[in-house]
C-alpha cells in the first residue's frame, strides 16, 4: 500500500510535515513518484450560480419505479429527453408515462423526441403529411393531459436530420427548411406557447446551423411571439471521445455565430453526449460535466444500453453505482460555481474539476477526477467571512463499481482541521485510479475534528493473477470509447474447461472478516463459480446474470483470513473435474476490504439537502441544520441488503415536540424530542437494498446534527418468508423445477411461473399471525428476461407488473424491471398499507404476465422507535 500526504498549508515550504495521510488504493511505482497535476481552485473568483443541468438523460426512466423514485431524485437530472406519447421507437420510456415520477423527484422539463413515435432506426420516412398528423396526435395528447404543466415539456421536431431524413444538405436544404416551419406551425398552432428545440444535429456542423439559424430568424413562422422560426432551445449532439476536447470550441463559435446574426442568445441543450465507456465511470464522467457546468448548459447523457437505468448509473431498480454517487454529489451542489483551472483545458481523458460556494451554508466543495496522476488541489480564496481561520477538510472518494454493481455512501479518505491564514490549502490527492472521482468538502471548523472512515482495501486486476486455461482479452477503451468500460482496459475470459482458474496473492494486515468483490461478467444467464484459499474450498461464488460479457456487475463474498499473505484462486470447478454451471464468465478485477463491523454509515448536517427554510449552522458542537414549521432535510441513505436497520437522529431541541420523518414518502411515527437540550431519536426500519430518501422536519428551532444508520440483522427473525412454490397457486400458475444445469440463484431449486395473463392466474400468501393491520414492505424474488429485439444498438427490454390485492383491501401495483435471465431471481421491494387483520395476500395480473417468482418475503416497515435526552 502507498501512503499520501493529504493536506499542507498553501504557500509553505516544501518540506512542511504532512497534516494527514490516507491509505489509497496501491498505485503503480510511476503513479506514485510522479509530479501531481495541479488544480487550481480560487473561491473569491465566482462563475455564475450552479446550473446543475449537466446530468440530463436520454431514455433515463422507463416506465412508473423504473428506476425507484429515490434513486431518480438522489440523481436529480434537469432535464430528461423521452419518446413521443405513444410511439413505437421504444416499448417503454413515454414521456407522459414517466412524467409524474420525474416531476416529483424534483425534474424541470422534458425533451420529447418526437420522431420516436416511429418504430424503425433510423426512422422511416413515410413523407411530411404522415409526420404532422402524427404530430398533431402527440401534442394534443399532452396538452389535454397536462393542462398544468404542459410548458414543462419542449419538443424536437428532428432528430440528428444531418443523418436521418436530409443527409445531403445541398440538395434537402430547402426541403428541411419548409418541414421544420411545417412542424413548427402545427406544434403552435395547438399550443402557442409551446416550446421547440432543434435543429438537434447528430454533431456541431458550423455550415448548417448558420444556414438554418439565418433562414430562420428571417422566415416568417406562424404562431411565434418574433414572427421568425428560430428554436426556443437550441441542441446538437456531442458524442464522440474527442468531443471532450472540442466541445468548448463549438460552444464559443455557436455563441459568436449568435451575435454575428443578431440572434439572442438561446438556451442549449446538448441532448446525447457521451460514450459507452463513458456511463457509470466517476474519472469519465466529471469530464463531461465540468465542460456543461462552465458552460452553464443542460446536458443529457446518451442512451447506449436500455430505458430505465440512469443511462448506466442505475444497479437493478434502487441501488446506486459508483457513477451514481457523482451524479449525486453534482446534485448536492448549491450557490455559485467559482473558478477551477485543471492542468489541460481542452484535453480528452484528463483531470478536470467542478467547483462551488454556498456563502449562506459557508461551505466549499471541489469535485475532481479523471486523470491517472496524483493531484493537488491548490485552493485559494477562503474568505474568513465566509470560513473563519480555521477548516475542516473531508475528502471522499467515488470509484467505478461496475455498471450492475452496487456502491454503498462513498468512504471519507482523509480529514483534517487545518488552519488558514492566508485562505489558501492544498489538498493532495493519490494517483493510480483513473476511474475515480472526489468530493472535497471545506467548511468552517467547528465540533469534533473530523476524520476518515475508509477501510482497509486493495484491487488486483485479473489479467495481472496467474491464468490457467484462461486468457486474458484486451478492452481498449481509448481506441474504441463504444467499448463499455474496463478496468485497466483489460479483462480475462475463456473460462470453458474444468480446470480454468484464476488465482493471486494477498497479503492482509490482521486476522478478521474480509469482503472479496469480484468483477464479473455473466452473459446473460447466472452462474457460479469456486472461491479456493490456500489450495482449500472456501465457498460457492453465486453470480447474477448480466447484460453481456463486458456489461459488468460485481458480486460481493465474505470470508476469514488471518494476517499476512494467501493466495485466492477463482476457479470454475470445485473438485476439479467437473465445471459449474455456468461457469464461463468474464472477470475484470478483484477488490478485498476489511470488514470492521455491522454496515454503519453517517449522514452529517453537510450532506443534507435543505428547502422550506432549513438553514446549516455552525455552533461549538458543530454543524447543524436548524429545522421548524416546513422546514425539511433530506437525506439519501444507502442500504447493502434487504432488512431492519436503524435510523438515528441526534439533535439539540429547543423543547418537546414532534420529529417528523418520511421514508421514501412514508410516515415514521412515535419520533419527538421528549426533553430541551442534546438528543437522539432512533426507528428501526425495514430498508430495500439500495438507496432510500429519508425527508425530516421537527419543532421550531431543533438543530439536526446528523443521521447515522447501522445494520441490524438479527432484527430480520421478524420478516415472514415463504417460497412460492410452496404457496397457494390458481389457474395457470405452476411450479418450475431448476435444471442442474442452470446456475441459477432460485433459492430452493424451483420457482412459481406462468403468473398473470389471466385473472385467475395468481398466487397467494397468506397473512402470518399477527400481521394486522399496517405498514408493510413485500418483497418479491423474481425474474424477468422480457424484452422487444431488433434495434441495432439499444436493448429493448421490458418491464412486467403484478397487481398486489390484499383479500377485503385495496391493491397495489408492482414494477419489476428486466433483469437479464428466467433463472436470475432479483428482490423488489414494494411498500403495502394493510387495511385487514388476516386478507391474504394475492399477486396476478389480469392484462399480461407477471414475472417468475422464487419466493415472498413480507416485513412490517417498524419494528420499533425510542427517543433519548441528554440534557
Amino acid at each position: 500500500m502507498h501512503r499520501h500526504r493529504l493536506f499542507r498549508h498553501a504557500r509553505t515550504a516544501a518540506a512542511l510535515a504532512a497534516l494527514a495521510t490516507l491509505t489509497a488504493t496501491p498505485a503503480t511505482p510511476a503513479a506514485a513518484s510522479a509530479a501531481p497535476d495541479v488544480v487550481a481552485v480560487d473561491f473569491a473568483q465566482r462563475t455564475g450560480r450552479v446550473h446543475g443541468g449537466a446530468t440530463g438523460m436520454l431514455y433515463g426512466l422507463s416506465d412508473p419505479g423504473v428506476p425507484g423514485d429515490p434513486l431518480l431524485a438522489g440523481a436529480r437530472p434537469r432535464t430528461i429527453a423521452q419518446k413521443a406519447p405513444d410511439g413505437d421507437q421504444h416499448p417503454n420510456g413515454d414521456a407522459l408515462v414517466v412524467a409524474d415520477g420525474y416531476f416529483a423527484a424534483g425534474g424541470e422539463e422534458i425533451v420529447i423526441y418526437m420522431q420516436d413515435v416511429y418504430s424503425q432506426w433510423p426512422y422511416e420516412n413515410r413523407g411530411i403529411d404522415d409526420y404532422l398528423a402524427k404530430v398533431d396526435t402527440m401534442v394534443r395528447k399532452v396538452v389535454r393531459e397536462r393542462t398544468r404543466d404542459k410548458d414543462k415539456f419542449v419538443w424536437v421536431p428532428f432528430n440528428e436530420p444531418d443523418l436521418i431524413w436530409y443527409q445531403n444538405w445541398s440538395q434537402v436544404k430547402e426541403k428541411f427548411f419548409s418541414d421544420w416551419k411545417a412542424v413548427f406551425e402545427r406544434i403552435r398552432s395547438i399550443d402557442p406557447e409551446a416550446r421547440i428545440v432543434g435543429p438537434n444535429e447528430a454533431g456541431y456542423n458550423a455550415g448548417r446551423l448558420r444556414d438554418f439559424l439565418t433562414w430562420a430568424k428571417g422566415a416568417p413562422c406562424a404562431g411565434d411571439p418574433e414572427g421568425n422560426c428560430l428554436p426556443d432551445i437550441m441542441a446538437w449532439h456531442e458524442l464522440q471521445r474527442d468531443k471532450l476536447a472540442s466541445y468548448r470550441g463549438h460552444y464559443e463559435h455557436y455563441r459568436a455565430m449568435e451575435r454575428e446574426l443578431g440572434i439572442e442568445a438561446l438556451p442549449i441543450n446538448i441532448d446525447e453526449y457521451g460514450n459507452r465507456r463513458d456511463m457509470s465511470v466517476p474519472g469519465q464522467m466529471i469530464q463531461w460535466i465540468s465542460l456543461f457546468e462552465d458552460t452553464k448548459v443542460d446536458a443529457d447523457m446518451a442512451y447506449w444500453t436500455y430505458a430505465g437505468n440512469l443511462d448506466d448509473h442505475a444497479v437493478r431498480t434502487r441501488q446506486a453505482n459508483g457513477g451514481w454517487w457523482l451524479l449525486k454529489w453534482y446534485a448536492d451542489l448549491t450557490g455559485q460555481t467559482v473558478k477551477a483551472t485543471p492542468p489541460q483545458v481542452n484535453a480528452a481523458d484528463t483531470v478536470q474539476a467542478v467547483a462551488a460556494i454556498d456563502s449562506t451554508a459557508r461551505r466549499g466543495t471541489v469535485l475532481v477526477g479523471g486523470g491517472s496522476e496524483p493531484v493537488r488541489l491548490d485552493v485559494s480564496g477562503l474568505h474568513p467571512a465566509v470560513f473563519g481561520e480555521r477548516v475542516d477538510v473531508v475528502v471522499s472518494k467515488t470509484t467505478w463499481t461496475g455498471y450492475e454493481g452496487d456502491a454503498l455512501k462513498p468512504p471519507v479518505i482523509a480529514a483534517r482541521r487545518v488552519a488558514v491564514p492566508e485562505g489558501g490549502l492544498q489538498v493532495d490527492l493519490p494517483g493510480g485510479d483513473v476511474m475515480a472521482a472526489y468530493r472535497v468538502t471545506i467548511v468552517p471548523a467547528s465540533g469534533d475534528s473530523p476524520a476518515p472512515d475508509a477501510p482497509w482495501t486493495v484491487s488486483i486486476e485479473a489479467e495481472s493473477a496467474a491464468l490457467t486455461s484462461a486468457q486474458a482479452f484486451d478492452q481498449d477503451t481509448t481506441a474504441n470509447p463504444q467499448l463499455y468500460a474496463t478496468s485497466g482496459k483489460r479483462d480475462v475470459g475463456a473460462m470453458n474447461r474444468a480446470d480454468s482458474a484464476v488465482t493471486f496473492p494477498v497479503t492482509v494486515p490482521r486476522d478478521g472478516r474480509y469482503r472479496l468483490g469480484v468483477y464479473q461478467g455473466a452473459n446473460k444467464a447466472p452462474g457460479r463459480h469456486a472461491l479456493f484459499v490456500d489450495g482449500v474450498l472456501n465457498q460457492i461464488v453465486q453470480y447474477s446474470a448480466n447484460l453481456g460479457w463486458t456489461y459488468r456487475g460485481h458480486t460481493d463474498v465474505e470470508l476469514g483470513l488471518t494476517a499476512g499473505t494467501h493466495e485466492l484462486s477463482v476457479r470454475t470447478s470445485s473438485d476439479g473435474a467437473n465445471r459449474l454451471p455456468g461457469s464461463d464468465i468474464t472477470l475484470d478485477k478483484f477488490d478485498l476490504t476489511e470488514v470492521t463491523g455491522v454496515e454503519r454509515a453517517a449522514y452529517p448536517a453537510d450532506e443534507a439537502r435543505l428547502s422550506g427554510g432549513a438553514r446549516i449552522t455552525r455552533r461549538a458542537k458543530g454543524a447543524a441544520i436548524e429545522l421548524g414549521g416546513d422546514a425539511r432535510a433530506t437525506f439519501f441513505v444507502a442500504a447493502g441488503e434487504d432488512g431492519y436497520h436503524d435510523l438515528t437522529f441526534a439533535y439539540r431541541a429547543r423543547g418537546r415536540g414532534e420529529l417528523r420523518v418520511r421514508v421514501d414518502g412514508r410516515v415514521i411515527r412515535g419520533l419527538r424530542a421528549t426533553h430541551p437540550g442534546e438528543g437522539s431519536s432512533r426507528a428501526r426500519v425495514y430498508l430495500p437494498a439500495g438507496i432510500s430518501k429519508i425527508d425530516v422536519s421537527g419543532p421550531a428551532r431543533l438543530e439536526l446534527r446528523e443521521l447515522t444508520t447501522a445494520r441490524v440483522a438479527q432484527a430480520d427473525a421478524a420478516v415472514h418468508r415463504i417460497e412460492a412454490e410452496q404457496a397457494p397457486r390458481a389457474g395457470t400458475a405452476n411450479v418450475v423445477t431448476v435444471p442442474a444445469t442452470s446456475g441459477s440463484n432460485a433459492s430452493a431449486g424451483a420457482y412459481a411461473g406462468n403468473i398473470g395473463n389471466g385473472p385467475g392466474n395468481t398466487l397467494t400468501l397468506p397473512r402470518p399471525d399477527g400481521s394486522g393491520p399496517g405498514e408493510y414492505v413485500l418483497v418479491v424474488h423474481y425474474a424477468n428476461a422480457d424484452r422487444n429485439t431488433g434495434h441495432p444498438y439499444n436493448t429493448d427490454v421490458v418491464s412486467r407488473f403484478l397487481d398486489i390485492s390484499e383479500t377485503g383491501g385495496t391493491t397495489t401495483r408492482g414494477v419489476f424491471r428486466h433483469n437479464y435471465a428466467w433463472d436470475n431471481f432479483w428482490p423488489q421491494a414494494t411498500p403495502l398499507t394493510l387495511s385487514t387483520g388476516t386478507g391474504a395476500i394475492v399477486l396476478g395480473n389480469a392484462a399480461a404476465y407477471g414475472p417468475d417468482i422464487d419466493r415472498l418475503e413480507l416485513a412490517r416497515l417498524v419494528l420499533e422507535t425510542d427517543n433519548r435526552s441528554r440534557g
